[in-house]
């Protein structure tokens, strides 16, 4: 991209994020159904007019690729949302001061994460045997996520970082609304929402080192990896909001997404394959998998995935239902 579009992007997501600050700064009341799904939508809708521009004005695959791009970082973002509820439990933040809280992490995160994404893209142009590393990272994760099961508590422990933290700060004991610092006997003392919001922001680091180079296995254009995970992560937030209460009844994820980062894991080890000349291992030819491909699986796979959750969660819940017989 020519970099009056890179400004100009990045211009048109800071405003977007004053905006976002804005309306929380405004809101008076904790989040509703109604709230969320309206805001849901409105970045959905962000993104699709994004992807719309792309294929209008940009040559070649863009739009294609941010298409796959987002949906990808969108539905392994989902993932975040169970330990976003499980820090929010454990640290037991107010309901008012939940939408300011999230929106600091993900913010925070975003910067770390264009990091993150400027490396991962100077790593692939000097060395095309990165894609090895990246494919053989994604397999490893998705056999990983495969075993672990479904989400837990376990999934969050307080790390070293947030124990330092709490050392080295002025933490209150208490929240005072939705603050992030108070006075305390006429001292400045900074509120638990500072340490909630360091937990969320390297909860989604975190998440990072596989959603990125998973999306690096779709397309290795650093404006379209940039664009797909800003619009991802500013419309999570939201999502935490609406889906919240339903991330129970999606127990299949893990395996569904394990799917995906393996489906990925391959497609980058055989490009690097193809990118050393080998387009064949004996008798097996190594097919070329195209973005629309990729899409398509990505769809296929998260569709399959929901059906099948709500399916077996309406069962249980008819099984439990059921009323035992107790004879005399």
């Amino acid at each position: 991209m020519p970099p009056v579009v890179w400004v100009l992007t990045i211009v048109g997501l800071l405003a977007i994020v004053a905006f976002d600050l804005i309306v929380i700064a405004r809101r008076n009341h904790t989040v509703t159904i109604k709230d969320a799904t309206r805001w849901v939508l409105f970045y959905v809708g962000l993104a699709g007019l994004f992807a719309l521009g792309l294929f209008l004005f940009s040559p070649g695959q863009s739009g294609s690729e941010f298409v796959a791009g987002y949906i990808t970082e969108y539905s392994l973002s989902v993932d975040n949302l169970f330990v976003f509820v499980i820090i929010m439990a454990r640290f037991a933040v107010p309901s008012l001061a939940q939408d300011k809280v999230l929106y600091i992490g993900i913010v925070v995160s975003m910067l770390l994460r264009a990091i993150f994404i400027l490396a991962g893209a100077a790593a692939i142009s000097a060395a095309s045997w990165v894609f090895y590393i990246f494919g053989a990272f994604l397999v490893y994760t998705a056999v990983r996520l495969a075993l672990e099961g479904e989400n837990d508590e376990t999934d969050f422990q307080e790390n070293a970082v947030l124990r330092g933290l709490r050392r080295v700060l002025p933490l209150a004991h208490d929240y005072d609304g939705a603050k992030l610092a108070t006075r305390i006997d006429g001292r400045r003392m900074l509120t638990p929402l500072v340490i909630v919001i360091a937990a969320i922001g390297m909860a989604n680091v975190i998440f990072a080192l596989d959603s990125i180079p998973a999306i690096f296995g779709l397309t290795q254009d650093a404006y379209i990896v940039l664009t797909a995970n800003a619009f991802a992560l500013m419309g999570l937030r939201q999502l935490y909001f609406l889906i919240g209460g339903l991330l129970e009844r999606i127990v299949y994820l893990n395996v569904g997404l394990s799917v995906i980062l393996a489906f990925i894991g391959v497609k980058l080890i055989i490009e690097a394959l193809h990118g050393s000349h080998i387009d064949d291992i004996g008798a097996i030819h190594l097919p070329h998998i195209g973005i629309l491909t990729s899409l398509g699986f990505i769809l296929g796979t998260l569709f399959v995935t929901t059906v099948a959750s709500l399916v077996k969660s309406a069962r249980d819940n008819r099984r439990e239902e059921i009323p035992i017989k107790i004879e005399d």
